[in-house]
């Protein structure tokens, strides 16, 4: 799995500049998707760009597990109910104020601690390893799949509100976790062995009910109630997957996913403090997409400091299995098209309501086309991914160099999400707008040039040794918590000194402790957005 590799010279601030953006456009649009779903496309778009600026050949042809597990890390996080805590921060109220940042700070590192350990499996895993995580993942989507077509619609019984159904349990995704847990369980029965993906994946979803079990239904730990209290499975489930990576000596995994996740704490804190400054401005705009994208920006820096700080330090990946493994198509096409899908098919309701396309056509409903359409497409992949893999067919159309082939995958799957995104906002365009499609489609200008011509100079070897993982650990851990202390109270400071006692304007007043505070009232039963 190691050898020597001549050490680039950094990324150099054009393509931190182009990472970091890539995150924003995808958490930007992430904004109008929204959930697990709209959160894959930060992740896969920051992680693949970040592995293609650095000039490591060996990463470039992983370009497409980049995007996979970049994505997927990132996507946990939107199962997080966080807008009642910025609520918080807007309230004038003191102590909620200083509670709205501290727990801003803890959901950012929770989100981005997962999404740094995503983009950061391809350093690590070898070929094989990596491979091996396919199956049972695949398990794992499966099963979710039935839970969501099966299970929760059986129990749901039509209500409008998941508080009524049996399956309600502080608002939590417990049922995703415990089929996680059944389907590798299943797979493992199926095959007769246990594998390192699964064992994985079992680490981070028995962690998810370790987090919940004891935070929440044991020390009554609610952080927005009647809120979701995903939050404590979440922080299970980064724990169990620390202890995966360091029990199979993967330490770097570890540390990346620290680094990030401190990112993203003072990312989604600054963000919001950001946003309560501009709005003295008394510019009228979509502040809360200014938040978004400031967030995804500033956690888009975290990933590129990843990027920045391995790449002449991480030992060169041996290419095995070959590149035309049948996992690269797998990753591929789950970026082009599942998560494209699982978003985009999101607009068609937006379309009806707005009268822009009729509900019904020719007996079917828009829904119906929408998805023979995708169905279409995805075969269409599917045929020319069978035959380019057996040799069959050439697609000349592709490049012939691995960071070509990565690059038009960023593309491809950065202009179909920022058009998708277009075509949601245009039935019902405002000039407020123009701060999010408006940003995002110049971002994507910007981040388009930079891919194609950002290039690293040539090489030099690494230091002999490896990495000390132990001080370096520390050292982040031990920075890190003087951050989370320092920016919590200068945020909450800096808010009670332009606002004091009084609500930020246009904000619906919400806090977390005293007279109206939700805990007064913890079965309102309001869907979270």
């Amino acid at each position: 799995m190691t050898s020597s590799l001549p050490r680039p010279a950094g990324l150099g601030w054009p393509a931190v500049l182009v990472v970091a953006l890539s995150l924003s456009i995808g958490w930007g649009i992430r904004g109008n998707f929204g959930h697990e779903f709209g959160a894959m496309i930060p992740g896969g778009l920051a992680a693949l760009a970040g592995a293609l600026l650095t000039g490591r050949g060996d990463w470039h042809r992983r370009a497409a597990y980049f995007a996979f597990f970049g994505a997927l890390g990132w996507s946990f996080g939107g199962s997080i109910s966080y807008m009642m805590v910025i609520a918080y921060t807007h309230s004038g109220h003191s102590p909620s104020v200083l509670y709205g940042f501290a727990s801003l700070f803890l959901i950012g590192f929770l989100w981005a601690a997962m999404g740094g350990a995503g983009t950061a499996l391809p350093i690590f895993l070898s070929g094989a390893e990596l491979v091996e995580l396919f199956p049972p993942l695949t398990a794992v989507f499966a099963g979710w799949e039935l839970q969501d077509r099966v299970i929760e619609r059986w129990f749901s019984g039509g209500s409008e509100f998941r508080h009524q159904s049996p399956l309600y349990w502080y608002d939590t995704d417990w049922v995703a976790a415990l089929v996680a847990v059944l389907a590798v369980g299943v797979l493992a029965g199926v095959r007769r062995r246990w594998d390192r993906g699964s064992s994985l994946i079992l680490h981070m979803a028995l962690g998810w009910w370790a987090g919940f079990l004891v935070l929440v239904p044991w020390l009554g730990l609610r952080m927005t109630p009647p809120r979701g209290d995903n939050w404590s499975g979440c922080l299970g489930m980064v724990a169990g997957m620390w202890v995966f990576f360091q029990r199979r000596g993967l330490p770097g995994l570890t540390w990346a996913s620290l680094l990030c996740g401190l990112f993203g704490g003072f990312g989604f804190a600054t963000a919001a403090f950001l946003k309560l400054a501009g709005m003295t401005s008394g510019w009228q705009t979509n502040w809360h997409s200014v938040l978004e994208q400031t967030y995804g920006f500033l956690n888009g820096l975290g990933v590129a400091a990843l990027f920045l700080w391995l790449a002449p330090r991480a030992p060169r990946l041996e290419e095995t299995p070959p590149a035309r493994c049948w996992t690269h198509y797998y990753a591929g096409g789950f970026l082009l098209l599942v998560v494209t899908y699982l978003n985009l098919v999101k607009n068609v309701p937006v379309w009806v309501e707005a009268k822009a396309i009729p509900a019904v056509m020719g007996g079917m409903a828009a829904a119906t086309w929408f998805n023979l359409a995708y169905g279409l497409a995805a075969g269409a992949f599917l045929l020319l991914a069978w035959n380019h893999a057996r040799g069959g067919v050439e697609v000349t159309l592709l490049p012939s160099t691995p960071r070509g082939r990565g690059e038009l995958l960023y593309l491809l799957f950065l202009w179909c999400m920022v058009i998708g995104n277009f075509e949601r906002a245009l039935v019902s365009f405002t000039p407020q707008r123009l701060v999010t499609e408006g940003v995002v489609f110049l971002n994507a200008i910007l981040c388009t040039v930079g891919l194609i011509l950002v290039r690293r100079p040539a090489p030099a070897p690494p230091p002999p040794g490896g990495i000390a993982w132990g001080g370096v650990l520390r050292r982040t851990a031990w920075v890190g918590m003087a951050a989370a202390l320092l920016v919590t109270g200068l945020e909450w400071g800096g808010t009670r000194l332009i606002y004091g006692d009084r609500p930020a304007a246009n904000a619906r007043p919400q806090v977390r402790f005293g007279p109206g505070s939700p805990v007064d009232h913890p079965k309102s039963g309001e869907p979270h957005p």
